[in-house]
């Protein structure tokens, strides 16, 4: 500590390093480096590139913009409306409504006569099968109430024709004399 004191009144630097367990130096001084390993040191610091060195790479080339294929907004949109409409997606190809089948008008008289076959083959069925006993009667009184339905619109169906007859006859007039006969 004195030699510290001393030196400090002097005017002198401090020592650059001593020991830290005693106020004394008993260590050589450091030998600095030469001067070339200083200047490898310092090339080999990262540092900041000039202005001139970033501009001449591409770094500040823009890209040019290549628009995507566009695409139908309306298309786009209906699309969407049916997904959030349905929660599927529809096919892009419109789908033709099936094709209606011309219902033939079924005549009520021939439903009955296929009716009362059904009925007939049914009964065949049951006797085979050792049951006819059990739906004789049944099947027996359906069959009675088709055929009278039949002939109520057998009725029908004559009047109708009857009508019709005279109608047509009520309208063709009858012989006419003509002029050249003598009577």
């Amino acid at each position: 500590m004195q030699t510290t004191n001393f030196i400090s009144k002097g005017g002198a630097a401090l020592p650059i390093q001593c020991h830290p367990s005693s106020s004394h130096s008993q260590s050589k001084p450091l030998v600095s480096a030469p001067q070339s390993e200083k200047a490898s040191i310092v090339n080999k610091r990262p540092s900041l590139r000039p202005a001139e060195r970033c501009r001449a790479g591409d770094a500040y080339m823009r890209e040019k913009f290549q628009p995507q294929a566009t695409r139908d907004l309306n298309k786009e949109k209906s699309r969407l409306q049916n997904l959030m409409a349905t929660g599927k997606e529809l096919s892009d190809v419109p789908q033709l409504p099936p094709p209606q089948i011309e219902e033939k008008e079924t005549d009520r008289f021939d439903e009955l006569i296929v009716e009362i076959q059904e009925r007939r083959d049914f009964l065949e069925e049951m006797e085979a099968l050792g049951r006819g006993k059990q739906y004789y009667n049944i099947i027996n009184t359906e069959i009675s109430q088709k055929l009278r339905e039949m002939e109520i619109i057998d009725k029908q169906r004559s009047a109708e024709l009857q009508e019709e007859l005279q109608k047509s006859k009520n309208k063709m007039p009858g012989p006419t004399p003509s002029p050249n006969t003598c009577s």
